[in-house]
């Protein structure tokens, strides 16, 4: 336990408090609760910001619920303590923009404020109930593990603690009482395994599962059941019943677990990954206020690092660039889209209608060359919408007015007449999309948008013989659709400032992280990542194994090179490094060995097993006098390789800054927050300056 009196800690929180942060203010009311349960004092949380912007804990937002937990526990007609959010949130975690302007003593203060404000919940002496109705992350989800007990939403949408992705631990309660409450391989999965995977987060219904919560409720009485619930439980009717957590071998399991976990996905870069494991394994016997001391002292620890700097700088990407698009045309200029068409019905363009009808709510119409795909295609919507359904994400009425949007035909003229909005999502090939979008102008209004899902093709040469080329604009999308946030709006040489405006007003209504970009071959992450895949290919090709290799990018790229060639898909790598390598032939390398892959018809040189596929080794040719590299060898001329392309498109004016390479690999290829994306990594290990003479940054 901090030895800092909280009246100290809430002097120097005053000091630090920012006008810039936005104070999430904590709202008693009591509560009779029924069946004699007394009076509650439920704390409601809310930043008075719409639904997109969560709450969260700056220094005045603990302060304002400090008093709030001192009111009710000093209130002797209160009996017991809620606490929840404004609709759907309870709490995002710290604010980390005043955690950064703290430095490391500030830092230090907000941990130990944090303990301090949130204990209260739990040694106060009135039982205390976190009622999780939506979103909780981080402190969100900590402030409610204070708690006596707890109860969740089913469909909150993202709970967990995500901490170690951005470079720091959880530090106000989580690292301790995580694996105390439900062991330690539970508690790893959590704090480690879904922060570096990506950032998962769990619904509510798994965080029921996993045990952080002691009952789940679902609908909009959810509130008003989990005070019930709470009454039973205060009066003695509801027992809640936790299983014993084992301290034994299961313990030194999951901590076994954890380092592999580490190893793999982190190389050993990441110290807020092995600081993670070291408190929960501290966890196993440590006090209450050992165990908050140690992560009082672990995120004093990790402000001091590179890799926290990164993290903040990654984390302002996504909150703040990707929210005001760089070079994107005034918004006035969007025109609105009330009808969306789809030339294709296979999987891609499926998903993609399912994206449209869930976020624009607008018809939907695919169409194909035959009946039979088109059915195909308007059938994998309807079947996607019913399982949504089945989870409780859509009610009745809704899947049914989603399914009666989507629609599909195999002539064009008609059904396409009066659409805003056609995007393409058919085979990659020049002459195949020209021939498209010839057909389908003669269907569409004069204004109507017409996007492309290349994914590396040029949009200028793909307008060029269209009597309004100004209105293409190209429309990437990754794989899969529902999932990867980025968005990448490509403007070709000929493309105006309302098809670029309608384009970025409709990517924002779908949700999704979007880039300008300018026309050039593979845009931005199909590029750098064609750049990464020629330079390993080549090495492997000159005579380095390929496990040695796939071993080179731990910390650097969210998984082996050639399992994400498996998992795009070598043919599709081979396309996008053969546009590559025709536009820039000096740079890009086609691997010989990669086409014999392809021509073979394997999907993966790996097999189920995870060894090296032999029929695959079969096709790679021993060079006669082969070059072996070390994995440090490997790691430093690949990166070179990328810092010299990166570079290279900023000087070419592909994107606005470097800014924007970092939040496309971090949005669209999963690279990693702590490294700050690419650019600032290159610069950190003095790469950007070897390659190319200067840092980028």
């Amino acid at each position: 336990m901090s030895t800092t009196p909280i009246d100290t800690l809430l002097e120097r929180a005053a000091a630090l408090s920012s006008d810039a942060e936005v104070v999430t203010q904590a709202q008693l009311r009591k509560v009779t609760l029924p069946g004699g349960a007394g009076v509650m004092g439920l704390i409601t949380l809310d930043n008075g910001q719409d639904h997109t912007r969560p709450n969260t804990f700056g220094p005045q937002g603990l302060t304002a619920l400090n008093a709030a937990i001192d009111a009710a526990l000093g209130d002797a007609e209160i009996g017991s303590i809620g606490i929840t959010g404004k609709p759907f949130i309870l709490a995002a975690g710290a604010d980390l923009t005043s955690l950064a302007a703290g430095g490391v003593d500030g830092v230090r203060m907000i941990a130990e404020l944090g303990h301090a404000v949130f204990r209260k919940l739990g040694d106060g002496g009135k039982p205390s109930f976190g009622f999780v109705n939506g979103l909780a992350l981080g402190g969100g989800l900590e402030v409610a593990l204070h708690c006596d007990y707890r109860t969740v939403m089913d469909s909150a949408a993202a709970v967990g603690l995500p901490e170690v992705m951005l470079g720091l631990i959880p530090g106000w309660g989580g690292a301790y009482l995580v694996p105390n409450l439900v062991g330690a391989d539970k508690a790893v999965t959590l704090i480690l395994e879904n922060p570096l995977n990506q950032g998962k987060t769990l619904t509510g219904q798994a965080a029921y599962d996993l045990g952080l919560a002691d009952a789940c409720f679902s609908g909009a009485d959810y509130l008003e059941q989990s005070l019930l619930w709470a009454s039973r439980v205060l009066t003695g009717e509801q027992a809640v019943d936790r299983p014993e957590v084992d301290r034994g071998e299961a313990w030194d399991a999951a901590l076994a677990r954890a380092r592999g976990i580490a190893d793999s996905k982190t190389g050993g870069a990441s110290p807020a990954a092995y600081r993670a494991i070291e408190l929960i394994e501290g966890a196993r016997t440590a006090t209450r206020d050992e165990g908050f001391a140690a992560e009082d002292q672990a995120l004093a620890d990790m402000a001091a690092t590179p890799e926290l700097l990164a993290s903040l700088y990654s984390f302002d990407l996504v909150q703040k660039r990707a929210k005001r698009p760089a070079g994107a045309p005034d918004k006035s200029l969007a025109r609105p889209v009330t009808k969306v068409g789809i030339v294709g019905a296979g999987l891609m363009a499926s998903q993609l209608a399912l994206l449209f009808v869930r976020r624009l709510e607008v018809p939907v119409v695919l169409t194909d060359l035959d009946q039979e795909r088109v059915d195909k295609g308007v059938g994998y919507v309807h079947d996607e919408v019913d399982k949504l359904l089945l989870k409780g994400r859509v009610g009745q009425d809704k899947a049914n007015r989603l399914k009666g949007l989507v629609t599909g035909a195999v002539d064009k003229s008609e059904v396409f007449a009066d659409a805003d909005f056609v995007i393409e999502a058919v085979f990659e090939e020049m002459s195949v999309k020209k021939s498209v979008f010839a057909d389908v102008e003669k269907a569409v209004s004069a204004e109507c948008v017409l996007a492309t899902n290349t994914s590396s093709l040029s949009i200028t040469e793909m307008a060029a013989d269209l009597e309004h080329p100004e209105r293409v604009v190209g429309f990437h999308f990754f794989n899969p659709v529902a999932v990867m946030p980025l968005l990448e709006i490509v403007q070709g040489e000929q493309t105006d400032d309302a098809t670029l405006a309608t384009a970025f007003a409709t990517g924002k209504a779908l949700k999704k992280t979007t880039i300008l970009v300018q026309d050039s071959p593979s845009f931005i992450v199909n590029r750098l990542l064609g750049r990464f895949m020629g330079e390993v290919g080549r090495i492997v090709d000159a005579g380095t194994p390929v496990p040695v290799v796939d071993g080179s990018f731990a910390g650097v790229a969210p998984m082996p090179p050639f399992f994400l060639l498996s998992l795009v898909g070598p043919a599709v790598a081979l396309h996008n490094n053969e546009t590559l390598a025709a536009a820039f032939p000096d740079r890009f390398y086609v691997s010989p060995a990669l086409k014999r892959l392809v021509e073979a018809g394997k999907t993966s040189y790996y097999a189920p097993d995870l060894s090296i596929d032999p029929e695959v080794e079969a096709l790679q040719e021993t060079p006669a006098e082969p070059v072996v590299l070390t994995q440090d060898e490997v790691r430093s001329r690949v990166l070179e390789a990328l810092a010299d392309e990166a570079r290279r498109m900023l000087d070419e004016g592909v994107v606005s800054a470097p800014e924007d390479l970092d939040l496309a690999m971090i949005t669209g290829a999963g690279f990693s927050f702590w490294n700050g994306g690419l650019t600032m990594l290159l610069d950190r290990t003095g790469i950007a300056e070897k390659a190319t003479g200067r840092r980028f940054h």
